[in-house]
């Protein structure tokens, strides 16, 4: 899969008809022999880096975590994106459904699938680099502080790339809140849950139907999307304009 990370901004919304084309293929004909991935650790850096990132999130969006509308959204991203966890099995599932599906589904049903498998090999690309910043460059043994967090980002010196990563968690969302709405996706999930969890694709299975139930509750994720954009935007920007709080959260 190429990790020069591009995402479609705008396809055309899939039709009924397409709903039902994916229905009858998950259902009658999920992906080919599925491919086991060995369970892995991530490495300790790895691990401490999104344990602080994920805090991080999770404290500036502390108000969408306690917000009834937005609550299962937010989880979401910090359970399902960004936890401190190996997503091995699950990407590579994800990857081998839509070389599956894309023979028999149009793209235009199935193409979020693969900005996602490309976001997520981007993200893994982009903490390599600040993980070695961290803790190549800068000698971060077992803590990180906003300070070293954000001298790292500077050291790695890719602002467009992460302008490009918000700007896809952001275009990936938008599209997942139109396909939401369509009348057959729901009861395509359902459906296809017991196949799922018989023939060994559980995990990909939870992973479809948190996203559709959280994105389903806000009933337009717009106000939710364009708030993350924002506030990740401008921390960005302080960062690079070596702001001494680009966070404004004090951690510690």
């Amino acid at each position: 899969m190429n990790v020069d990370y591009q995402y479609e901004q705008e396809t055309a919304l899939p039709s009924a008809r397409d709903a039902a084309q994916l229905l009858t293929h998950l259902i009658e004909a999920r992906p080919g022999k599925r491919v086991i991935v060995e369970p892995g650790e991530l490495s300790p850096e790895i691990k401490l880096l999104r344990e602080w990132q994920s805090a991080r999130l999770a404290k500036t969006h502390r108000d969408l975590l306690e917000h009834p509308r937005f609550r299962a959204a937010t989880e979401f991203f910090l359970s399902d994106i960004y936890a401190p966890r190996d997503f091995s099995q699950r990407n590579q599932d994800i990857e081998k459904a839509y070389d599956a599906m894309r023979k028999a589904v149009p793209e235009r049903v199935i193409h979020t699938l693969a900005d996602t498998i490309n976001l997520h090999y981007f993200t893994d690309e982009l903490d390599a680099r600040l993980a070695d910043a961290l803790f190549g460059q800068l000698g971060v043994v077992d803590t990180i502080t906003p300070e070293l967090y954000a001298e790292a980002y500077r050291l790695c010196d890719n602002y467009d790339d992460r302008v490009r990563q918000i700007e896809a968690i952001v275009a990936i969302g938008r599209s997942v809140d139109r396909v939401v709405r369509l009348p057959f996706i729901g009861i395509t999930l359902k459906l296809a849950h017991a196949p799922a969890m018989l023939t060994g694709w559980g995990e990909l299975q939870g992973f479809l139907e948190r996203g559709y139930a959280a994105f389903k509750r806000m009933k337009g994720a717009e106000e939710f999307l364009t708030t993350i954009e924002g506030r990740e935007i401008a921390i960005l920007d302080r960062i690079y304009a070596n702001a001494p709080d680009p966070f404004g959260l004090g951690l510690e």
